[in-house]
């Protein structure tokens, strides 16, 4: 168990975490979300032992191991097999077969284990990092996107192995089907405080919004409650015979709680510009081959159609091609036969991480995008540099001085800036948050043309794929068909050896979740209907009482400036009965509220539940 009492963190003039806490409990296996660089990796590195809060305290229990899964590369040991046995806890120094079975998991042959670790990908040496933090089986397991160099099957493993995962966990992904699948509980870094839900992502945001529905209704119903109040004092003040009720006011404001009105919070506002195309085929790929090595090609007489409205998924392991393939089809590099031939009037933006070598380091970003395409104007270059989070004088920054997710997001917005009408995506996702994943998934579905996506996120191609080109063992297959209907049809080659998942219920036919559906939403409404009717009674009368309250403060004035001593009773009396019937009416009301938003949330959940199949 892991407590975080009461921290704060910032760097100069800029918090990310504000006086806030939470706690890990035995078991738990916890998500950690909230929206690039406002906490998350830096809350890993203070819990790890890496930095340390300004203020407030972290508390572990004396001998708890906490285990983190580091990105940097150093090998100590001459085989792969070797090195990942490093992370066996002292009591199982020989148990290699642990550190085995761990290793082939996440992809590693039998002879990949006897290899040199230095011999292999950048990729492959950060899973060797995963085994040994697997294998050492700590208390708390740290993992900061593990999945960035994971193919499907070694991600569909690990899901697996951390389903079973018997002690706490505190996990970091962009890949929101993942962490759905493992996690027990989300943690939530959001305008600075820790927010700690048992759940899901989905019930996690969603009780966000809820929190600031209601936190927006109650600042706006209490800021009219203080004008008012502040209104009475400032006209009552000097008239003695008021000098109680003004007096009782003055406390009442005093105890009144000012809350800020919330900031906005931005999201990558992603749209792609289409250009249109008439053509009844954007591309056509034709006995494609090639190889590094001529004598075993990774690409051997491949064809394919794109036609426009395309979602084509590229899936398989890693080293089978996927990539080679994209850069073919980009004619970024020349295959060794066949032929890739664009139709005329296509325009292909092409997504690849190691591109943001590409850049110019001396350019700003909106320099950036300007020379991407040179015929539009400054005030869409900065529309485009706002949409990707670079608003005002970040517009400016120039491109070396940018983090590696930040160069992700300017290549990004060179897509977003040409009209394109086909778009090749090779895992555009890596250093995006969950909240942009979303919205990328959503943009990707309104764009008009065609899409070719390379990708390891489920989610994804659930989304978007209505067709696959799916590398295995023995070539490139085709499939025609949506990611669901490979998997129920086909599946992976390697399935049985991939843990089960938690499993989730089979999805409804269309036709009974229509019904099903259409019987939450009538019941939600019939449960509604008489709460929203008082709702709306009840408002109309604080709209009533609050006219004939302003016009009681008129008559007030005017007899309080004609000495009307008799009047002056008479009306401060009917003032007070309305001010006590207008805060009873609040109350009512807002308990009302409080109800309607509890059916809307549950409904709003069983209706999630039906469509994912849940």
């Amino acid at each position: 168990m892991l407590n975080i009492e009461s921290i704060t963190k910032g760097f100069a003039d800029h918090v990310l975490l504000d006086n806030t806490g939470m706690q890990i409990n035995s078991g738990e296996r916890v998500g950690l979300v909230g929206r690039n660089g406002h906490g998350k990796t830096t809350l890993l590195n203070i819990i790890a032992g890496m930095d340390h809060p300004d203020d407030g305290r972290i508390i572990i229990p004396s001998g708890y191991r906490i285990g983190v899964l580091s990105q940097h590369i150093e090998f100590s040991r001459p085989t792969v097999l070797g090195e990942a046995m490093l992370g066996l806890p002292d009591h199982e120094r020989d148990h290699f077969w642990k550190a085995e079975k761990i290793l082939s998991g996440l992809g590693f042959s039998e002879q990949d284990m006897q290899k040199d670790p230095m011999q292999f990908s950048g990729g492959y040496q950060v899973r060797l990092n995963l085994a040994k933090v697997l294998v050492s089986e700590p208390d708390l397991l740290i993992l900061d996107e593990p999945t960035n160099y994971l193919d499907i099957t070694s991600i569909r493993w690990i899901t697996g192995f951390l389903i079973s995962w018997p002690r706490e966990m505190l996990l970091v992904t962009h890949d929101r089907g993942f962490m759905d699948n493992v996690v027990t509980h989300i943690v939530g870094i959001h305008r600075r405080k820790m927010k700690k839900i048992q759940g899901d992502t989905s019930k996690y945001y969603l009780q966000v919004a809820q929190d600031e529905e209601i936190y927006e209704k109650t600042r706006v119903n209490d800021e009219k409650r203080k004008k008012e109040i502040e209104l009475f004092i400032s006209r009552f003040r000097a008239k003695a015979r008021l000098a109680n009720m003004v007096q009782s006011r003055i406390k009442t404001l005093a105890k009144l709680e000012t809350k800020d009105k919330l900031a906005e919070l931005k999201n990558l506002d992603f749209s792609f510009n289409y250009l249109p195309f008439a053509g009844k085929q954007v591309m056509t790929v034709e006995d494609l081959s090639f190889g590094y090595e001529k004598k075993s090609p990774l690409i051997k007489n491949f064809s394919l159609t794109i036609y426009p409205g395309d979602r084509v998924g590229v899936i398989g392991k890693n080293g089978k091609g996927k990539t080679t393939l994209l850069k073919l089809i980009s004619q970024n590099m020349n295959p060794d036969e066949g032929w890739v031939k664009p139709n005329p009037g296509v325009e292909i933006g092409y997504f690849e991480q190691t591109n943001i070598q590409t850049l110019n380091p001396q350019f700003t970003v909106e320099e950036e995008l300007l020379h991407a395409y040179p015929e539009t104007d400054r005030q869409t270059a900065r529309n485009i540099c706002g949409a990707m989070m670079f608003e005002q004088d970040a517009a400016l920054k120039k491109i070396s001085v940018l983090s590696g997710g930040e160069k992700a997001r300017v290549m990004l917005g060179k897509l977003l800036i040409r009209p394109l009408n086909l778009l090749l995506l090779d895992e555009p996702s890596n250093h995006l948050d969950i909240e942009s994943s979303d919205a990328f998934v959503e943009a990707l579905n309104a764009f008009e043309g065609a899409v070719v996506l390379v990708t390891h996120n489920e989610m994804f191609l659930y989304a978007l794929a209505n067709r696959l080109v799916i590398f295995t063992a023995d070539g490139i297959d085709i499939f025609e068909g949506t990611y669901q209907e490979f998997l129920e049809k086909q599946g992976w080659e390697d399935e049985e050896m991939i843990p089960v998942k938690r499993k989730k219920s089979a999805q409804l036919p269309k036709k009974e979740l229509r019904k099903k559906k259409s019987q939450a939403l009538a019941e939600r409404s019939k449960q509604l209907t008489p709460i929203n009717k008082k709702i709306n009674k009840i408002e109309n009368e604080i709209e009533a009482k609050e006219t004939k309250m302003a016009r009681v403060n008129n008559d007030l004035l005017d007899a309080s400036q004609d000495q009307d001593g008799l009047k002056i009773a008479t009306l401060s009396k009917e003032h007070a009965k309305l001010e006590s019937d207008i805060e009873t009416l609040f109350d009512t009301l807002a308990e009302l509220t409080e109800r309607a938003d509890k059916i809307k949330k549950k409904f709003d959940q069983e209706i999630f539940c039906l469509e994912s199949g849940d």
